[in-house]
This record gives structure tokens, sequence and C-alpha cells, in this order.
């Protein structure tokens, strides 16, 4: 690890006396061009060499040198590639310097009109604040930028993935209208392929529990529009849990909500982010037992 590590501190010494260096000859003959290409070559080997150390933050800073340096030489493809290098070392100590370094390689990407890989690092912008810095409204923003580059790519399905990301984000923050809009959005999308038609009873699903978190009667009728969008979605236990939890509050039987949901849970699972806006209807309707 120690010896990794010394020779990884030598190879960006060397790089820089390199860099530092013209000399007679290189001045007389313009040797520039090889002086940078060979320090390049330095700090891409001193990050490997970092890497096997487990030096993750001196791996990223010294493939982010080679990145610049990339950069400055018009090499924009090898420069973007190094910033992306940096970033995944800078994931696992500081990431913010990951994303930092990815919204560089982002820039180099969008000005070559590669927006596949633009849509694909804001992706993993995104996840780096769902997942590290539990910021869910930076990485709601990176989903949108990403779902936005991959339609215009016509990568529907990437989009779509990202979007619902959105939704389920937006939700969480009670922001119902936007995961309504997200999820109905994406239900009609996968109605038009044979393939994916039996996911749009999930989406119908969420965005009912949505509705139902905001206004009752709007619940209702987003239901009824449901079943005559997609038929099959009648037949559905989601669609018959939404029905009898919609009579329940109406009839405000909080002990019929909850037996209601301990029954399906007890034969479909339901994930914490069912459990979470189920048992907000279900505080909401106590705290306010005449609203309709």
């Amino acid at each position: 690890m120690a010896d990794n590590e010394q020779k990884a501190l030598q190879l960006m010494a060397e790089a820089e006396k390199k860099l530092n260096s013209k000399g007679f000859l290189g001045s007389l003959f313009g040797g520039g061009s090889s002086r940078v290409e060979d320090a390049v070559e330095c700090y891409q080997r001193a990050a490997n060499m970092f890497k096997m150390a487990k030096k993750w933050s001196s791996a990223g800073k010294a493939f982010c040198e080679a990145a610049n340096l990339h950069a400055k030489a018009g090499s924009r493809h090898d420069a973007a590639t190094n910033y992306v290098d940096a970033s995944n070392c800078y994931k696992k100590t500081d990431p913010n310097e990951a994303v930092a370094c990815l919204l560089k390689a982002i820039d180099i990407y969008t000005d070559m009109g590669r927006f596949t890989m633009a849509a694909k690092h804001h992706q993993s912008i995104a996840e780096l604040f769902e997942n590290e810095a539990n910021d869910l409204q930076r990485s709601i923003q990176h989903y949108e930028q990403a779902a936005d580059y991959f339609k215009g790519e016509e990568s529907t399905s990437s989009a779509n993935k990202c979007m619902l990301k959105v939704a389920q984000y937006a939700a969480q923050l009670e922001d119902y209208e936007k995961a309504i809009q997200i999820y109905e959005q994406v239900a009609s999308s996968c109605l038009e392929s044979s393939l994916l038609k039996y996911s749009a009873k999930e989406y119908y699903f969420r965005a009912a529990l949505c509705h139902l978190s905001v206004d009752l009667l709007n619940a209702q009728h987003a239901i009824e529009k449901y079943a005559q969008q997609y038929p099959a979605f009648q037949d559905s236990r989601e669609f018959k849990l939404v029905k009898t939890l919609c009579e329940h509050l109406e009839e405000q039987n909080i002990e019929g909500f909850t037996e209601t949901v301990k029954d399906y849970d007890s034969i479909s699972r339901l994930d914490q982010w069912y459990t979470t806006i189920l048992l907000r209807i279900k505080k909401q309707s106590n705290d306010n037992p005449d609203l309709r």
C-alpha cells in the first residue's frame, strides 16, 4: 500500500517537472505538446497507483490534473473521461467534489452534443444527492435534467425512469400535484406499449394515493378516470384498495382504514413510500375529521 502511494507521489512530481522544464532543445524545437502528453501519462499512472493504495482523494486530484491538461490541449473527450474517473474516486470520500467533477464532464459532453452521456452523468449526480447527501430537492433537479436530455435523444424508457424518481421524491416532499402529473403521464405512456401496459397499474395506484393525500373527492374521480383509460385497472387489488379506503374516509372509519391497509399488506407487501403516504392520509383524516 505505502509502496504504491510512494510511486504515485513520485509520478506526480515527475509530471510537474515535465510541465515546468522547458529546456533549451524543447524551446528550440517546440517540444511542448509531447511534454504535456508525458505529464498527462504520469498523472494517470499516479491516479491508478493512488487507487491501488486506496488514497481516493489523491487519485481524484491526479485524474483532475490529467483532465485539466487534456482540456487545455483541446482533447475534450479525454478530458471528460478523466473528470468522470476523478468523480468515481471522489465518490468514496467527498460527494461534493464528485459532483463538481461530473458537472465539468457534463459541460464538455453537452458542448459536443453528447446528450445521452450528459443525461447519464446527471443521473449519477441525482443518485449522489439521493444516497450520500440526502438532498432530495437537488436530486429531483438532476433527475429532471437527465430526463430532459434522454427525451431529446428519444430514450423514452430512460426518461420515464428518471421522471418516476422525480415523482417518488416530489410526493415525499408533499408536492403531490407534481407527482400526480408525472405518474399519470408515465401511465399513459405505458398504455401505448403492449409490453409495458401492465406497469400502468402501479403508476395509477401511486397517483390515486397522491390524490387521496390532497382531496377525497378528487381521488374518487381519479380512480374512475383511470379505470376508463385502462379497464383492467378496475379488476386490480390496487383499485379495490383505493376504493375501499375512500369509503372508509367518507364514513370517518379510521379503524376500517387501518384494517384494510393491513389486509392488503399481508398479501402484497407495501414498501416504505406507500407506508409513508398511507400514514399521512390516515393522520390527515384524524386531524381533520370533517375534511371532504
